[in-house]
C-alpha cells in the first residue's frame, strides 16, 4: 500500500540526520517514534545505523498479554526496512505503547528492544499558520496566529523576532495565540516567526513544531500580511486585474454595439436635407416641375389658352369744362369753337 506524501519530509528528517528529536527520553536509542499533529506516527530504527537485514515491527498496548499486531506499512531505504508508518485509527493515547523489532538471519533472531512509551509524550504539532499583525495605538504591534493542532488549549508557543537593524533574534514564550510588541520604530521593518509545543498539562513532549512562515511589518516590507498573502495579492494584481479589465472592456463594447438603436431613439440625429436637392439644381437646372415628375399635360393645363380684347380707357373732363368728350378712336376730335371778336 502506498504511503501518503504528507509525511515524506518527516521521513527525510529521520533518514538524513538525527534531527531535533530527543528520542532517548521516551524509547530505546534504536527506535525513535514521533506522533505528527495527532494525525499519523512514524517509528524509525535506521536513523543512526543503516540496518543490513529487514526487520519486522510488532506493537501492542497495555500489557504484554495483549495481542501483538505487525506493522502494516513499512518504510524502506535502498530496499531495506527502516521504519513503520501508523495511521490515526491505529493510535491510542494515554495508554502504554510497546514495540518489538526483530529479524531472523541464518537461524538466529536479531532484536531491537524498546521501552514502554506514551504516545501523548511523542506529539509534534504542526507549525502555526495565518500570522497577522495589527498596528495598535501608542506604537504597539499585536501578532496573532492560528494552529492546525486539533486541541489548541494544549499548546504553548514561542515567538522570535528581530528588526532589519538587529543582528540577533529575540525569542519569547507565549501562552495563548496573541503576542504584543509594546514599542516599535517606524523606520525599521520587523520579521516574526512562531512555533508551538504541547504544554505540561497535556504531555511531557519536548518536540517543538517547525517555525511558521514569517510575517513582515514595517517601512521596508511590501505588505503587512504573511508571505502567502503577499503572493496572493501579487497574483491578483498581475493576473486577475488585467484579465478582469479586458473582460469589462469587451462587455462595454458589446453593450455599445447593441445599444446603438436605443441611442438613435433617445437621441435622434438632426436630418440634413441639402443632399436631397442636389438633383434639382444639378440635373434639372432648378426646374421644379421636371424634378418633381409633374406630367407635361398637367403643366400645359395651367397655361392660359385664350386672348382678351383691348380695352380702351376714356377720361371724363370736369363738369364746368367746355371740352367735349372724345374717345380714342381713329377719328380726330372736333375743332374747338372760336369766341366772337368784338367790333372796333
Amino acid at each position: 500500500m502506498a504511503v501518503p506524501g504528507t509525511f515524506l519530509i518527516a521521513v527525510l528528517l529521520f533518514l538524513c540526520g538525527p534531527g531535533p528529536y530527543p528520542a532517548a527520553a521516551h524509547s530505546h536509542p534504536g527506535v525513535e517514534c514521533v506522533l505528527f499533529n495527532e494525525e499519523y506516527m512514524i517509528c524509525m530504527w535506521g536513523s543512526r545505523e543503516m540496518p543490513t537485514v529487514n526487520y519486522s515491527l510488532f506493537y501492542w498496548y497495555r500489557n504484554a498479554s495483549d495481542k501483538e499486531v505487525e506493522c502494516k506499512r513499512y518504510l524502506q531505504d535502498q530496499g531495506v526496512r527502516v521504519g513503520c508508518y501508523f495511521e490515526q485509527n491505529e493510535l491510542i493515547q494515554f495508554q502504554p505503547f510497546h514495540v518489538l523489532i526483530n529479524a531472523s538471519v541464518a537461524g538466529k533472531t536479531l532484536e531491537i528492544p524498546s521501552e514502554r512509551m506514551e504516545l501523548q509524550d511523542l506529539v509534534k504539532p504542526a507549525a502555526p499558520v495565518n500570522l497577522t499583525i495589527r498596528n495598535m495605538s501608542n506604537n504597539q504591534l499585536q501578532l496573532t496566529w492560528a494552529s492546525p493542532y486539533p486541541r489548541d488549549k494544549c499548546l504553548e508557543h514561542a515567538v522570535k523576532y528581530k528588526s532589519n537593524k538587529d543582528t540577533s533574534w529575540t525569542e519569547l514564550s507565549v501562552n495563548g495565540d496573541v503576542f504584543s510588541l509594546p514599542s516599535v520604530d517606524y523606520e525599521k521593518s520587523y520579521t516574526f516567526y512562531v512555533r508551538s509545543k504541547i504544554n505540561k498539562y497535556c504531555g511531557r513532549t519536548q518536540f517543538w513544531s517547525e517555525w511558521s512562515v514569517p510575517v513582515i511589518w514595517g517601512s521596508n516590507s511590501t505588505s503587512k500580511g504573511t508571505v502567502e498573502e503577499q503572493l496572493y495579492w501579487f497574483g491578483i494584481r498581475t493576473v486577475l486585474v488585467p484579465i478582469a479589465s479586458c473582460l469589462l472592456l469587451l462587455v462595454l463594447v458589446i453593450l455599445l454595439v447593441r445599444m446603438e438603436r436605443v441611442w438613435v431613439i433617445l437621441m435622434p440625429r438632426i436630418p440634413n436635407p441639402s443632399k436631397n436637392f442636389d438633383e434639382l439644381f444639378i440635373t434639372h437646372n432648378g426646374n421644379f416641375q421636371e424634378w418633381a415628375g409633374v406630367p407635361k399635360d398637367v403643366v400645359e393645363s395651367f397655361k392660359p389658352n385664350y386672348s382678351e380684347n383691348i380695352c380702351y380707357v376714356t377720361e371724363l373732363p370736369p363738369k364746368d369744362s367746355h371740352e367735349p368728350l372724345w374717345d380714342s378712336s381713329n377719328h380726330a376730335p372736333p375743332p374747338m369753337p372760336v369766341p366772337p371778336v368784338a367790333p372796333w
